[in-house]
C-alpha cells in the first residue's frame, strides 16, 4: 500500500519534507534555549540562594527576556520547573537491606546520605522563601517529608517493630522533625556548622531519640 507521500506530486513532497524539517530545527532551538533558561536559573539560584529575576535569568542565558516569557509564564513556574529539574539530577539511595547492617550502622548510613542530599539543595530551599504558599512548591514538599518518613519505617523496622503502633508514630514524627530539611538550613546557615559538624550532631540527635523511643538506653 502507498503512503500519501509517495503518491504526491514531486514539488509537494520535497516541499513537505522541507516543512518537516523546519519544524523540527525550530523545536531543537526551542528546547535548547528552554535549557539555557533553566541552567542559567538554577546556576544564579546555587550562587545567591535567592530566585532570580526574568530580566536576570535572561541576561545569563543569553536570551531574550520574551524568550523567557515564551517557555514561562512567570518567575514562579521557571523556580518549580528548576525545582524539578534538580530533584531529578539528585541520586537518590535504595535503603539498605536490614539484614546485614547494624542499627549504629543504618544511623550512619542515613546521617550521612540525608546531609549531603540536604547540602546540596539549600540555596533552592532558602530561596522558595519568596514563594511561601505556592500550591506547586507545597506539594512538592509534602511529597519529600513523606518520602522520608516512608524510608525511616523502612530502614529502622526491626526496632519499630517492638513498639506500638502510637509509640511507632511519634518517634517517626520526632525524627522526620529533626533530620528534616529546615533543620539542617539551621544547622549549615544560622549556626554556621561544617557539613562534618553538622552530620556529627544529627548522629548524636538520631541516636538519643531512638534511646528514647526504644527504650533502650542505647542504640
Amino acid at each position: 500500500m502507498m503512503t500519501d507521500l509517495a503518491v504526491m506530486p514531486r514539488g509537494d513532497a520535497v516541499a513537505e519534507a522541507g516543512k518537516g524539517m523546519r519544524t523540527d530545527g525550530r523545536n531543537r532551538r526551542a528546547a535548547e534555549t528552554r535549557r539555557k533558561i533553566i541552567e542559567a536559573a538554577k546556576a544564579m539560584i546555587e550562587e545567591t540562594s535567592e530566585a532570580p529575576t526574568v530580566v536576570g535569568v535572561a541576561r545569563r542565558a543569553d536570551v531574550s527576556v520574551r524568550s523567557v516569557f515564551q517557555h514561562f509564564h512567570d518567575v514562579e513556574s521557571l523556580f518549580v520547573t528548576v525545582l524539578d529539574a534538580v530533584r531529578s539530577d539528585l541520586h537518590t539511595p535504595e535503603v539498605p537491606s536490614n539484614s546485614n547492617k547494624t542499627l549504629e550502622d543504618r544511623i550512619d548510613w542515613v546521617v550521612r546520605e540525608l546531609a549531603e542530599l540536604f547540602d546540596k539543595i539549600v540555596p533552592l530551599r532558602v530561596a522558595a522563601g519568596q514563594f511561601v504558599g505556592h500550591p506547586a512548591l507545597i506539594e512538592r514538599g509534602l511529597t519529600a517529608r513523606q518520602e522520608l518518613r516512608t524510608a525511616t519505617l523502612e530502614l529502622f523496622a526491626p526496632e519499630f517493630a517492638t513498639l506500638s503502633e502510637a509509640a511507632r508514630e511519634e518517634l517517626v514524627d520526632a525524627i522526620g522533625a529533626a533530620l528534616s530539611l529546615e533543620a539542617w538550613i539551621v544547622l549549615r546557615r544560622r549556626d554556621e556548622l561544617s557539613v562534618e559538624r553538622a552530620t556529627a550532631v544529627w548522629k548524636l540527635t538520631l541516636t538519643a531519640l531512638l534511646e528514647h523511643g526504644l527504650g533502650t538506653g542505647k542504640a
